[in-house]
């Protein structure tokens, strides 16, 4: 049994990670941190939470806890991380892992230096779908048997993420905390804003490129072309050798319109993501073989019916448990922080800003 605190009673606490864990049968969410206490029993008395802390520095001295999950805000999550990592805790977290290099080779610091262990919540590595095109992907370069890989892109325009989820929602008259947010020192502070809004919305795309490809760090900017908002736009990448092609931007839509296509001389494999939090719904997956006999199979995954986010949560508590590696580590999300703060420095660059 693994005796989990939680840190944090927002939006994604509640709606996601909360129920997973608690539905986890090797895992026990054993206290709760909120600095809202009257929002924190609200939370505590509805998912049966044993214990209650104001804060998360006070909950990090409890000695029963074997692990702590972190979702806050953008600003101050990563200390937090940093802070359970120095207290002897692995630790799960919302991405992203950082804001800044400096924040990231922080929490990185700690997480040496306490031999525990960070994840950062990459729920697209565990999508069903994705693992079998990931699979494929692995399979086809392996053999060779669909030519040289030639292009991957991916395509967020998003829309509503939410899928109409009815998970309860607790609230209460109590303020949000203020948390202060400090960006990269180069950057100026009129566009931290806009920085982090493009952050946290395509971390998770240039994640799963890079993991699809095997890419680690070895991934270097070749062109920027964004717009004046700073979030509309086309990134190219070479991705351990491979030409990667980030396409961002918004879209009213009631869906979600994000895919993900792998080109190889002889094929190609396309996934489409579901909306963010649509239940129980894996990417869907074609698999185009071409040829003498060209054909396109619409592959079904195992588990057909899943959830990322509940696959993510399962793999923390099994890795906690077991001691295997976490398939979405603190050191690669360092490469997803670097990348992020070369493409906005390139495209202030580009406007005569720096």
């Amino acid at each position: 049994m693994i005796n989990v605190g939680y840190v944090g009673c927002g939006f994604m606490a509640q709606k996601v990670h909360l129920p997973n864990l608690t539905a986890i049968p090797d895992c026990r969410v054993l206290a709760l941190a909120e600095l809202r206490q009257d929002l924190g029993r609200k939370v505590q008395a509805r998912f049966g939470i044993e214990r209650l802390y104001a804060d998360h520095t006070s909950m990090l001295a409890d000695p029963d806890l074997d692990a702590i999950a972190v979702s806050a805000a953008f600003g101050v999550q990563g200390q937090i991380a940093r802070d359970a990592l120095l207290a002897g805790k692995d630790v799960f977290m919302e991405k992203p892992m950082a804001i800044s290099l400096e924040q990231a080779d922080a929490i990185l610091e700690a997480e040496r230096a306490s031999g525990r262990r960070l994840m950062v919540g990459y729920m697209k590595r565990y999508d069903a779908g994705n693992e079998l095109v990931k699979a494929t992907l692995d399979a086809w370069r392996s053999s060779g048997e669909q030519g040289p890989l030639t292009l991957a892109r991916n395509h967020g325009f998003c829309g509503n993420w939410t899928a109409g989820l009815d998970t309860p929602m607790d609230t209460s008259e109590e303020p949000m905390p203020v948390a202060p947010v400090v960006g990269p020192a180069w950057l100026p502070a009129e566009y931290l804003s806009a920085y982090i809004g493009y952050l946290q919305q395509y971390t998770h795309n240039i994640n799963l490129l890079r993991w699809l490809l095997d890419a680690g760090d070895e991934v270097t900017i070749k062109a920027v072309d964004l717009n004046a908002d700073g979030y509309t736009g086309v990134v190219v990448f070479d991705m351990a050798g491979v030409r990667a092609v980030l396409e961002t931007g918004r879209l009213s839509h009631y869906r979600w319109d994000e895919h993900t296509q792998v080109y190889f001389q002889d094929g190609w494999l396309h996934t489409w993501a579901p909306p963010l939090l649509l239940r129980q719904v894996p990417a869907e997956v074609e698999i185009y073989r071409a040829g003498g006999q060209q054909t396109t199979t619409r592959a079904i995954p195992q588990d057909a019916w899943s959830w990322a986010y509940r696959r993510e949560m399962d793999h923390f508590v099994s890795s906690v448990a077991s001691g295997e590696p976490f398939r979405s580590p603190a050191q690669d999300t360092r490469t997803d922080v670097r990348l992020f703060e070369e493409i906005y420095r390139a495209w202030l660059e580009q406007r005569g800003i720096l």
